[in-house]
């Protein structure tokens, strides 16, 4: 395995971890990460993961410095952008996120996760028209995201579209991995039968 794809296994497993892990678990990938970068003397990585620690750590504004000069050492790195952007929507600098979210794609435009997240902000702000058409861009990139299928639901749901949310909801379930997440499937099961109640009346 070279170099880059070791970074590229393990900012992928990081953010697993981060969806559907425990804090612990992604604090712990991103120290690895750092060490791994540091071992390998790349800079560019080793900032990305600096930033990754300090995110993580709620020390948002030192992470986008880290998130800064990773950029400048590899400006087309989508991860860098989209997690600045990140870090700048728990400061509430909300336009600034949004911009970061573009320029990353502008970048990297087959980056699945950037889109996701540029739509779960956009669903948030109550844009929920323009975040279905984030989700369904990460999912034509990565087709087996649950994560991505469930916040297209809630958007789809705002949108009183019940009918796309349930099939969405559904796709959640058939997507994650058999015995894992049982308070995420709970929780999906219960949105199913009450869409399912509603889609009865």
């Amino acid at each position: 395995m070279t170099g880059q794809e070791i970074f590229s296994e393990l900012r992928f497993r990081l953010d697993e971890a981060i969806t559907y892990g425990s804090k612990k678990e992604a604090q712990k990938l991103a120290r690895q990460g750092l060490k791994e970068a540091k071992d390998s003397r790349e800079p560019g990585e080793i900032e990305y993961f600096k930033g990754q620690v300090d995110l993580l750590n709620g020390r948002f504004s030192s992470a986008i410095e880290h998130f800064d000069t990773a950029i400048k050492y590899n400006p087309r790195d989508g991860a860098s952008y989209n997690d600045r952007a990140l870090c700048t929507v728990e400061l509430g600098i909300i336009d600034q996120a949004l911009e970061y979210f573009d320029r990353g794609i502008q970048v990297e435009p087959d980056y699945a996760t950037i889109y996701h997240n540029k739509g779960w902000l956009l669903n948030n702000l109550g844009r929920h028209s323009e975040a279905v058409e984030c989700f369904k861009k990460a999912l034509e990139l990565e087709p087996a995201r649950p994560v991505t299928y469930d916040n297209l639901a809630d958007a789809l749901f705002n949108l009183c579209d019940y009918k796309g949310a349930l099939f969405a909801y559904k796709k959640v379930l058939q997507l994650l991995k058999p015995g894992s997440r049982r308070g995420i499937r709970s929780q999906i099961k219960k949105q199913i039968k009450n869409l399912e109640k509603k889609l009865m009346r």
